[in-house]
């Protein structure tokens, strides 16, 4: 299979509340984090060009367990739990976050992370703790700035930039680009990055 087919193909697999009740640990996972309200799971269906694969919801939060995401055989992609609005209570955002941690550091199959961030507000307390994850665990990270459609191509192209300046005074292997799943921009950008870490580059 052409690997731009690959989305098109995917299929809920399984959702997990720890790193046991996950897959296998084999073949290639990509993994999409970001705040509650970052746009993740209609970035998501958008790349794959299925409007029903994560769900999506008007009160952010709802991701509480990591939901797993069938390519092929050998290939996934993994929806992580939201954070920032969640209206739940401490211990259990402090259970999501342990179990978070957990994941990135141990999946071994784990080969990047696509870290969404809102255009219009980028660079929230919890996009820097996860870039210094990432960085500390060695994992390469792509930002998706999101949202892109309600800024003007002026203030987006200083948003990216001002992201991209951020990324190159940071340790850790980063890239940036701008996304927008109402207009559907950025996919084939997005499809390029993941193509890279699913076939293992």
């Amino acid at each position: 299979m052409k690997p731009d087919n690959y989305f098109r193909q995917a299929a809920f697999l399984t959702s997990a509340a720890r790193l046991s009740q996950c897959p296998p640990d084999e073949g290639y996972e990509v993994a999409f984090a970001g705040r509650s309200n970052a746009g993740k799971s209609s970035a998501i269906n958008v790349i794959c060009d299925h409007r029903g694969l994560a769900k999506t919801s008007k009160t952010p939060g709802r991701t509480q367990l990591l939901n797993f995401f069938e390519l092929d055989e050998q290939r996934r992609l993994v929806d992580l739990p939201g954070y920032g609005y969640a209206k739940v209570s401490v211990s259990i955002k402090k259970d999501w976050q342990g179990n978070l941690a957990t994941y990135l550091d141990k999946r071994q199959c784990l080969r990047g992370l696509i870290l969404m961030m809102d255009c219009r507000h980028p660079l929230k307390d919890f996009d820097l703790q996860m870039l210094d994850w990432s960085a500390h665990i060695g994992l390469p990270v792509h930002v998706l700035l999101t949202k892109a459609d309600k800024l003007k191509k002026g203030p987006a192209s200083a948003s990216l930039q001002k992201v991209k300046s951020a990324l190159k005074e940071r340790d850790g292997e980063f890239s940036v680009q701008l996304f927008s799943s109402l207009k559907k921009t950025g996919i084939a950008e997005a499809h390029q990055k993941l193509n890279q870490w699913l076939e293992g580059g």
